[in-house]
């Protein structure tokens, strides 16, 4: 039965592989992929390519007003039969800036804005437009394991705070370091696990949410807002260490995203899936004090 996948971050990397594997897999998917500017239908045709059916959206994922303006199109679209039913959403976009300084249109630090508040705005806007058996995944990161093991000493882990702290720039020590663009970046992904755990209690029977770790991927997109030298490392150093157990390929990465939102991967909603299976994430990612007093917070955040 044909069925609509939003998705957001599919223009490269781990993304791009997971949408066309996605595709392949899945004919009768619609693919509706949410880009920037104008960059949206050219990656829809060459996403197209084959007979695959393929739209875009386009929205600034570090603007609110933006992604609200984008998921209400989506609904009318759903509502005037533009697009067949909506059976997933896969959050992948992220970023991670080289400052905890930066700060969106609507005064949100754009790390934060970005990797948390733009996924929660689309999850509740398109809520009531899933059809179950619908799957939403966000994908999430090891950093916010905050060890070694996980980050190798590059990133920090995260270091939690009010929801209203994290919100805004200058949560941390030194905002205008690399290390505290990098504490907000682990920050915000164990908020999105918090939040899977939300949704997982929260959004009605049939619809699952998933949180997914691809491990530390090099060569992607990530460190496009980092120093020079650091971004020819990630691009052209680092992708070397996929060949041993401490990295992961965009190819695997990618593969693995599209077996998740897939459901070939078994998962139950509020699962964390690292990599290719269910597995439990951070003891710190287990705290409904803070899964409940970061949902008031975004809920206020983004006015739904």
């Amino acid at each position: 039965m044909r069925h609509t996948v939003v998705m957001t971050g599919a223009s490269q990397g781990i993304g791009r592989v997971a949408a066309e594997r996605i595709l392949r897999r899945s004919p009768d998917v619609h693919l509706l992929v949410v880009a920037r500017g104008s960059s949206g239908a050219p990656l829809a045709a060459e996403l197209a390519e084959g007979g695959n059916t393929v739209s875009h959206v386009s929205a600034d994922l570090g603007s609110l007003d933006s992604v609200r303006s984008a998921a209400t199109g989506i609904r009318d679209r759903l509502d005037g039969g533009d697009l067949p039913p909506l059976r997933g959403f896969v959050g992948n976009a992220g970023i991670q800036y080289t400052n905890a300084l930066t700060e969106g249109p609507e005064g949100f630090e754009s790390t934060f804005t970005v990797n948390v508040l733009a996924n929660h705005l689309f999850v509740r806007l398109l809520q009531d437009r899933f059809a179950a058996p619908a799957r939403i995944v966000i994908t999430t990161s090891d950093t916010h394991f905050g060890d070694f093991r996980h980050n190798m000493g590059m990133v920090p882990g995260p270091a939690w705070r009010s929801p209203d702290v994290l919100a805004r720039t200058g949560a941390f020590p030194d905002p205008d370091t690399v290390a505290a663009g990098r504490t907000a970046y682990s920050t915000s992904k164990l908020a999105t696990i918090y939040l899977v755990h939300e949704y997982a209690r929260r959004l009605p029977a049939g619809i699952d949410a998933v949180a997914y770790n691809p491990g530390f991927v090099p060569g992607t997109g990530l460190a496009r807002n980092a120093d020079p030298v650091s971004r020819f490392a990630m691009r052209h150093i680092l992708p070397v260490m996929t060949v041993t157990p401490f990295a992961t390929s965009r190819t695997t990465a990618g593969r693995c995203l599209a077996d998740v939102v897939l459901g070939t991967t078994q998962a139950p909603t509020g699962s964390y899936v690292d990599r290719s299976r269910a597995d439990r994430s951070s003891e710190e990612s287990y705290d409904e004090r803070r899964e409940g007093e970061l949902w008031d917070a975004v809920e206020r955040f983004t006015a739904v």
